[in-house]
């Protein structure tokens, strides 16, 4: 019996500052994000990447890729893309590429990975407010007295 559609598997999704690939096809996963730590916001990355890699399948398919607000209900950014797998011993790969992406509010924003319209995944990217600190004085150094106005004649 020889399958003429089997719904693939979604073997990874990581989001990425870039994905690079090499001449002999083989990808390089550059700055995996697990949270995005800012000093302030409004804050717009110049480039994310999604990097989805499809195996078990046989057929015809279309990948949906969306980045959703803290609401839950607001699409960011979606990317769809078809691809086919001939056999299921073969893999595709696709990354999608989300520019210019603004995060206005703290919180937890999702990636959602869909084929033909069905969820295969869905995980979270954390965007944390983290003010900048001031630097430590050097070791060994006195502390600075409190300045105080000069005293009126």
């Amino acid at each position: 019996m020889n399958a003429t559609r089997i719904l693939p598997d979604l073997q990874c999704s990581l989001m990425c500052e870039d994905i690079r690939q090499e001449a002999t096809g083989n990808f390089i996963l550059v700055g995996v994000i697990n949270f995005i730590r800012v000093p302030q916001l409004p804050v717009v990355a110049l480039k994310l990447s999604i990097f989805n890699r499809w195996t078990a399948g046989v057929g015809q398919f279309v990948e949906c890729t969306r980045l959703i607000a803290p609401d839950q209900t607001t699409v960011l950014r979606k990317s769809e893309v078809r691809f086919v797998l001939q056999d299921a011993a073969l893999h595709a790969t696709n990354v999608s590429l989300f520019p210019q992406v603004e995060f206005k509010t703290a919180g937890t924003y999702y990636v959602e990975v869909l084929v033909d319209d069905v969820m295969k995944l869905r995980y979270p990217i954390p965007v944390v407010v983290v003010p900048p600190q001031k630097p430590a004085p050097p070791a060994g150094a006195e502390p600075k007295p409190p300045s105080t106005p000069p005293a009126q004649p």
